[in-house]
């Protein structure tokens, strides 16, 4: 009786230790095959500066017969913003749009996943590790970024976003040798399809610190829009135009000295608003 006993424990201890392995298993497996969060939108990093028209659509054969100074002036504030940007966040900009041709790797202990990946600005080559943490019903991102031997694993920008993708924001520093922060990003996107972004100036005791270029899209006839404020002169200049027929209008009161529209129509040429 004694070594029936004896055998009915031992069996009931192996099966307690094999199921306890198998939920362990199961458990490891679960969390080495976690999915990473979905990245946040290029939209929602990059300001998109290609819908607003060029000058080379002035070049028509009616342009000795008009003039275009009322898209002229909302194409060089648009402009000069987009130089700004385009070269002060050329490396922030490649290498987030680079993570999307990556997969993540999730690491168990640090409890999130990373982005490893190289990245080509000009002719220097980037080290970039994009690494992802979800806190709550968010997302905490960071992006560290080195380069041979000038600098190592660089926070050059960070951020949240929720994980329905339907907000957040990022921080941008200037550069390696400036580690300030010089640029915050706030996106959006909202249930009917809209959308918009805002690049904010926040460095410390710079005359531009405040300076905006808010853009977007609404469910309107002119479906597109500009805000650029300049704190300097306290000036806020609005340009909304249509995206399709390219016609819209412009308000700047240091400009133009009224809080009056100013208009173009589809050739961009100036018209009278209605």
């Amino acid at each position: 009786m004694k070594t029936y006993r004896n055998y009915i424990t031992g069996a009931a201890i192996i099966c307690f230790a094999t199921i306890t392995l198998m939920i362990s298993g199961c458990k490891k497996d679960k969390e080495e095959t976690k999915d990473p969060p979905a990245l946040p939108p290029k939209s929602g990093f990059v300001m998109n500066f290609s819908d607003f028209s060029n000058a080379n659509d002035t070049l028509g054969s009616t342009r000795n017969f008009a003039t275009y100074n009322n898209w002229g002036y909302s194409y060089l504030n648009v402009v000069w913003w987009n130089a700004f940007l385009t070269v002060g966040l050329a490396v922030p900009v490649a290498s987030f749009n680079e993570s999307f041709n990556h997969e993540a790797v999730y690491h168990p202990d640090a409890g999130n996943w990373t982005w490893s990946y190289n990245v080509t600005v000009g002719q220097a080559v980037y080290a970039a590790e994009l690494t992802g943490s979800l806190v709550a019903d968010s997302v905490l991102w960071e992006m560290r970024i080195t380069k041979g031997n000038e600098f190592s694993n660089f926070l050059w920008y960070y951020g949240k976003s929720d994980l329905l993708q339907t907000g957040g924001y990022w921080i941008l520093k200037e550069s390696p040798t400036n580690q300030v922060n010089l640029i915050k990003i706030d996106w959006l996107r909202y249930s009917n399809n809209t959308a918009d972004i805002r690049y904010t100036n926040i460095k410390p005791g710079a005359p531009e610190n405040g300076w905006y270029i808010y853009y977007g899209s609404m469910a309107n006839a002119f479906d597109r829009f500009y805000n650029i404020y300049n704190k300097n002169l306290d000036n806020l200049t609005i340009i909304e135009w249509n995206s399709t027929t390219k016609n819209g209008h412009v308000r700047d009161p240091h400009q133009y000295q009224n809080t009056d529209w100013h208009c173009w129509d589809e050739t961009l040429q100036d018209i009278v608003c209605q």
